[in-house]
């Protein structure tokens, strides 16, 4: 197994740790610093492992397939672990987790016919701002910070938005490949 595939593996055994830490008191007041580095060092392992892929030609059909999904798992579980938190409503993470769904099922009815569909911008913009806005919510800070948190929720589920109509504008071939 290639490094960037060890570091996708790393960040999906990174998960339910990070889930343990925002869910319970195990790391008394360093909690949430604790769920803070736990998220940080996910997050940029789902960075580095790309970079390291495409600049020593180590892509695989592995980390193409796990990577999307170990991203998944990292955003999708802090923002469930949001809503026992009251830090997100159930709708705003449905929207984003549904969305999810639907531009992976796009990618499977793509791949079964020999298409990739690659992620586009609009996609990377909105996984970064949901990352900022997971970090935004785990410090949870208060005063001026709460403003910063409202921000980078509607922002992300903008982009999510935009980037789910994106995606389905510039593959809607792909809906005339089903059976």
């Amino acid at each position: 197994m290639n490094t960037p595939n060890k570091l996708t593996v790393t960040r999906m055994i990174i998960v339910p740790f990070l889930v343990v830490f925002l869910l319970t008191g195990w790391g008394g007041d360093a909690n949430r610093y604790i769920s803070l580095a736990l998220f940080v060092v996910a997050s940029v392992t789902d960075w580095f492992d790309g970079y390291l892929a495409r600049k020593n030609n180590l892509v695989t059909n592995f980390g193409k397939f796990m990577d999307p999904l170990a991203d998944k798992l990292l955003v999708c579980s802090a923002m469930i672990c949001m809503i026992e938190l009251n830090r997100l409503p159930a709708w705003f993470v449905i929207i984003i987790i549904g969305r999810e769904f639907i531009i992976s099922g796009f990618r499977l009815i793509a791949a079964e016919n020999g298409i990739v569909i690659a992620a586009n911008y609009w996609g990377k913009f909105k996984t970064a701002s949901q990352m900022i806005m997971i970090i935004l919510l785990i410090l949870h800070f208060g005063g001026i910070f709460v403003t910063l948190e409202q921000l980078f929720i509607w922002l992300s589920l903008a982009l999510t938005i935009i980037s789910l109509i994106t995606y389905i504008w510039q593959n809607k071939s792909v809906l005339s490949m089903q059976e």
